[in-house]
């Protein structure tokens, strides 16, 4: 039953790697693999020195942190408040409201965020006039201080409901009994949550958090490539996926692009190494 699943890795993940040696050519693709004239470390060390490198690593980090900080924490929490409602029908009803966005396109949410900010009867700013709080539509979409509060509200919009499966699975294990003894000892609902709960699903929350630390370049794609559309979000939208599509697939540079890719991977593996060892310190790691 997991042949399959391998075979699909194997084709699509790891035979592939072999064309990161175009990171050590200038790759021409008429010459190949084979023909194209090495150059060692040429596309790292312009890249290092590329003045775009600044700004694409600031956004990379920034709005990493911020879907970390932010978006990591919201299913959790998302799962508590569900797990403590009574009223099934009412539940199930929130769930699934939250589930429904996360099976939509980035290209369906993005143009629903678009349309709802948009200066021409978006709904956000019909709302801000009906209560008076501006005088004139807010072109959202083109001011760079309000995209990062943007890209990051709708990807916890779409991604909290079915990250909160998880952890309602990892809740409902948790062994009935321990509840009714704390009931017993008089403890409220907020202190059975803190000293059962949140220790009881504490294994998998350090997982996802090794993965989200190991995930800290990749700050996303579909959503910055569709909400930063507007040149004027490019210094706050440029990330280094979309700056590796800019390189590689608008200029032709592929060498340049996957020498780039490279290093985002190689960081990332070297991040994840890192905090699975720490985790491991509790008694929690993926390996």
């Amino acid at each position: 039953m997991v042949l399959p699943a391998l075979v699909l890795i194997l084709v699509f993940s790891y035979f592939p790697m072999y064309g990161v040696i175009i990171a050590f050519q200038d790759y021409n693709v008429f010459k190949g693999y084979g023909d194209s004239p090495w150059v060692g470390f040429k596309h790292f060390i312009d890249f290092f020195q590329s003045p775009e490198l600044p700004m694409v690593m600031r956004n990379t980090l920034v709005i990493s942190f911020l879907k970390l900080a932010i978006g990591f924490p919201a299913p959790i929490i998302l799962a508590i408040l569900l797990n403590e409602v009574r009223n099934m029908f009412f539940k199930r009803i929130v769930q699934t409201v939250s589930y429904l966005p996360y099976f939509l396109s980035w290209v369906i949410v993005a143009n629903f965020a678009i349309a709802m900010l948009s200066t021409d009867n978006g709904s956000i700013n019909m709302l801000l006039e009906s209560m008076r709080l501006t005088d004139e539509p807010i072109p959202f979409m083109s001011i760079p201080d309000y995209f990062w509060t943007i890209l990051v509200t709708t990807n916890v919009w779409k991604e909290i409901g079915f990250g909160s499966i998880v952890y309602l699975a990892a809740i409902s294990s948790i062994d009935p009994s321990l509840y009714e003894s704390a009931a017993i000892d008089g403890a409220s609902r907020f202190r059975m949550t803190y000293l059962i709960t949140l220790p009881c699903i504490l294994p998998v929350v350090m997982i996802f958090s090794i993965l989200a630390i190991g995930n800290l370049l990749n700050a996303g794609f579909e959503d910055l490539l569709l909400l930063g559309v507007n040149p004027a979000l490019q210094d706050v939208s440029d990330v280094i996926d979309t700056y590796v599509y800019r390189m590689g697939i608008r200029l032709n540079r592929y060498s340049f692009a996957t020498a780039v890719g490279l290093f985002k991977a190689v960081v990332s593996v070297v991040l994840l190494t890192t905090a699975n060892y720490l985790a491991r310190k509790t008694g929690n790691s993926l390996w």
